[in-house]
């Protein structure tokens, strides 16, 4: 296999705000979905390829209420975040896919 590719990634691209407020503890996120340019003309069919884990928060949620507090979330909006591979539910807006989970399914945030 070959070590000459190059990785592009979206995350580290600042996206256009989007129109959406998630309810309660849930979270926005668009997929990291990092193009890989192999020199040797081998082209990978987006159906063989696996998710990416990584993602971008778009937009948070009110927040969750517990004992009658709200809770704070541990995420900002612009954070790189990690999340399980089948996390969430995907949803489509204006033509580009995003990730809606709940706060408690982001594994780590990334620095």
């Amino acid at each position: 296999m070959s070590k000459d590719k190059k990785e592009k990634c979206c995350c580290k691209k600042s996206g256009a705000s989007v129109n959406v407020k998630p309810l309660g503890d849930r979270v926005l996120l668009k997929r990291c979905e990092c193009a890989e340019e192999i020199k040797g003309g081998i082209i990978i069919p987006d159906s063989a390829k696996e998710k990416p884990m990584e993602a971008k928060v778009v937009a948070l949620g009110t927040g969750k209420v517990e004992d009658g507090k709200k809770v704070e979330f541990n995420v900002e909006v612009g954070d790189k975040v990690l999340i399980g591979k089948y996390s969430g539910t995907e949803v489509k807006i204006d033509d580009t896919m995003y990730i809606l989970v709940r706060e408690d399914e982001i594994l780590a945030v990334l620095g």
